[in-house]
């Protein structure tokens, strides 16, 4: 797959304090993963190199409403969700309480997704795009090629993959800027989406691998 920023954009999902902070809801289950991987800092040196390279960053975030809670049907991971209120806001139209929540951004990440250029798509409801305008968001910016990233692996990573796979898009997986959890029961999620990344995604990469064919990619275009 090739990389370029006139169609290849940085796709982070949900780079929010409850899946990436050590005070976030859902730490004890991906804390290890997270760590191991260096899943923050390797989604910060995307982040700067797509900033300074001049590559178009969207971010799908994950929200709940209280109105969510009137759900009548939940897989596991939804119901576990909920009951650790995950990426939960007082409202749609309300932020109060939002600054610094678990539903907020990773603190050394709002630079980046706050800087009036990255474009923040609406929130997706369950785990792929399907309940929010991010294909809508890259289509208008004539986005052909996405570098993924973000978490949780299994989950919305990889629900995003599939989807924007389906939709025509070639989709790039960095596979450690990215992480899962760890379930004493269901087993690893990072592994098990790093198996299905090796089957669907055009390009499973390292963050390293990222940054030289964006480098390279630059060069070429004399920038």
């Amino acid at each position: 797959m090739e990389i370029k920023k006139t169609d290849t954009a940085v796709v982070f999902i949900d780079p929010q304090n409850d899946v990436l902070s050590e005070r976030g809801a859902n730490w004890d289950a991906v804390g290890e993963s997270v760590t191991e991987n260096r899943t923050v800092e390797n989604m910060e040196r995307i982040f700067e190199a797509a900033k300074a390279g001049g590559y178009e960053v969207f971010i799908s975030p994950h929200y709940f409403y209280p109105t969510d809670n009137g759900w009548r049907m939940n897989g596991p991971l939804e119901t576990s969700e909920l009951e650790t209120h995950t990426f939960a806001r007082t409202g749609q139209l309300d932020l109060t309480g939002f600054r610094n929540s678990g539903a907020d951004w990773l603190d050394r990440f709002k630079p980046y997704i706050e800087d009036g250029r990255t474009v923040v798509a609406s929130p997706h409801k369950v785990f792929g795009p399907e309940t929010n305008d991010l294909v809508l968001q890259l289509r208008k910016r004539g986005i052909q090629r996405i570098i993924l990233g973000g978490m949780l692996a299994n989950m919305c990573v990889e629900s995003h993959m599939r989807h924007l796979i389906e939709e025509g898009f070639e989709v790039a997986v960095v596979r450690d800027a990215t992480a899962g959890p760890r379930h004493p029961v269901w087993g690893d999620g990072y592994q098990a989406a790093i198996i299905n990344y090796r089957f669907f995604a055009h390009a499973l990469l390292s963050t390293d691998e990222v940054l030289v064919r964006m480098h390279t990619e630059e060069l070429a275009a004399g920038t």
